[in-house]
């Protein structure tokens, strides 16, 4: 990262509020972020609304990419054009961040990837404590794999995917398919996940102290966004909460886990691709150079967010990594 560059995120982080204090700040300044959001024609948009057997009601938008052709002869002929569909769990720390701040992003997503994007709006902390979202989350996809939701889908072509939180639901919704056996995920993509429960100055991990401070997410950030989250010290050594806790990873989807380089949760999730790897999964693993936290959300102009659909693109369609000089990534597991 240029020295101009940090010192512009540095000064920015110093800007921030503490989490606990202004997370209700952050979730207005969102939501007048998505008040701004504009559709593409290439993309349809449908809400719909999931019931649990609880009488929750969780609300889920579907992002269709469209085909569009249109001669003087034949006239405007509309069809979906989907390879597959990705389950989304949005990230934001499971208190920020909802469907309507990450619909653009998901719509990019549906277009660049071409596939159907499900994005999930589970239950936020810190109304609803943990395991709220994950339950949400696993219900969404339960009904999904089920073909309860939409009856065209394929379950062998459903991608689990979130980013920051939406990593650590994505991770733990595949841990808890595999104990309770009602479906199984094929595919899972972990964008810079929050998979252990150390994020203090003693934690084992070097990218706590030395992305900690100056990068946007901080550790102050991280524990407090973790306190709001959990419901009692006891979850804080819950595999379903920091999945790197669990004992044995076997029987995971095959995984593609995505770093930043100047991100906290830089080595943690590099560790979990590290271990699901021994424990006998496929996965590949990359680190993002010059990339800091949440930087997915950003315009694609960004070298490192269009290198990143390359990344996807490359794993959803079981491809190697394109050979580039000026790549802005260093691939460190299963990616030859």
């Amino acid at each position: 990262m240029n020295p101009v560059t940090q010192a512009a995120v540095k000064a920015i982080t110093k800007l921030r509020p503490n989490i606990q204090d202004g997370y209700l700040r952050q979730r207005a300044a969102e939501d007048a972020s998505a008040r701004l959001t504009i559709a593409s024609p290439r993309c349809r948009i449908d809400d719909k609304v999931v019931a649990t057997s609880e009488g929750a009601e969780i609300p889920i938008r579907v992002f269709t990419p469209l085909d569009i052709d249109f001669s003087l002869r034949n006239g405007l002929h509309v069809n979906e054009d989907f390879e597959g569909t990705i389950l989304f769990f949005h990230g934001g720390g499971f208190a920020n961040g909802d469907i309507d701040f990450y619909t653009d992003t998901c719509m990019k997503m549906a277009l660049k990837l071409n596939r159907r994007v499900v994005s999930v709006d589970y239950r936020r902390s810190p109304e609803y404590k943990f395991p709220v979202a994950l339950v949400d989350c696993y219900e969404v996809a339960r009904q999904l794999f089920a073909r309860e939701l939409l009856d065209d889908v394929d379950p062998e072509h459903i991608v689990l995917f979130g980013d920051s939180a939406g990593g650590n639901l994505a991770a733990s919704v595949s841990l808890l398919a595999r104990e309770l056996g009602e479906f199984t995920p094929r595919t899972q993509i972990l964008l810079y996940p929050l998979v252990y429960n150390d994020h203090t100055l003693t934690s084992m991990f070097d990218s706590v102290r030395e992305n900690g401070e100056d990068y946007i997410l901080t550790r102050e950030d991280i524990n407090g966004y973790v306190d709001l989250y959990l419901s009692s010290p006891e979850d804080f050594f819950n595999p379903y909460f920091a999945p790197l806790l669990e004992e044995d990873l076997s029987h995971q989807p095959r995984t593609l886990v995505v770093t930043a380089e100047y991100c906290p949760l830089r080595d943690e999730g590099e560790t979990y691709a590290a271990r699901l790897e021994l424990e006998g999964n496929e996965v590949e693993c990359v680190r993002v150079l010059n990339a800091i936290h949440g930087y997915f959300l950003y315009p694609s102009v960004f070298g490192f967010v269009r290198d990143t659909y390359k990344i996807i693109e490359s794993f959803l369609d079981h491809q190697p990594l394109p050979q580039e000089d000026d790549a802005t990534w260093l691939a460190l597991l299963g990616t030859d």
